[in-house]
């Protein structure tokens, strides 16, 4: 891409999409609006919504860079089934947005502090209708559980970058989550230590 192309890439969102993808093909919606937060470079959106068109996808994120990008991969691969990328700060009070089908975040919760996750789910709560699947993705902690050395590395990373990063525990976001009317349905080994997983609004 050239210096002028806001796109940019990730290349864990190129290995990490198709497994994803398996996962949300059983627990998405057959129409309605997906909310994506964190959408980041877009490549998750774009690929999302190529594979399911029958879907409207909202992207989503608090960097104005990232919504560029996400803008830029939506025109060049000109779908239609992908709204304008909206500003969403997850700890926020307020959202722009009054309702969602199914919502998705990936790589979001340990790369943000955790009142972004306490927003998350409050939010997930009061947008999702009865039977709303919300989906998380990424590297999380377990009770009784040592974590493999890589994702101990990965953890010392993310804090040294940012104190308020951090692999979190998953019995603790299942706890906000049912705060929020929202059941653990699902739990999936996926590659590379990561899990997803499922909520349901009830």
């Amino acid at each position: 891409m050239s210096s002028q192309d806001p796109r940019f890439s990730s290349p864990a969102a190129l290995r990490n999409r198709d497994p994803i993808a398996d996962l949300l093909r059983d627990v998405l919606p057959q129409n309605g609006t997906v909310l994506e937060l964190a959408s980041g470079s877009g490549e998750h959106v774009i690929h999302f919504a190529a594979l399911f068109p029958e879907l409207v996808w909202q992207p989503s994120d608090p960097s104005p860079e990232a919504r560029a990008s996400v803008e830029a991969w939506v025109e060049a691969e000109k779908l239609t089934n992908v709204l304008q990328p909206i500003n969403v700060d997850a700890s926020s009070e307020t959202w722009p947005i009054s309702r969602a089908d199914a919502m998705i975040a990936i790589n979001m919760i340990h790369i943000s502090p955790w009142p972004a996750t306490q927003g998350l789910l409050r939010h997930a709560g009061r947008l999702l209708p009865a039977g709303g699947p919300l989906i998380l993705y990424g590297p999380y902690r377990r009770q009784g559980q040592p974590l493999v050395a890589s994702n101990v590395e990965f953890d010392a990373s993310l804090r040294a970058r940012n104190p308020e990063w951090g692999i979190r525990l998953l019995e603790d976001v299942q706890s906000l989550a049912e705060q929020s009317g929202l059941s653990l349905t699902s739990v999936t080994e996926l590659p590379a230590n990561n899990l997803g997983v499922g909520f349901t609004r009830q």
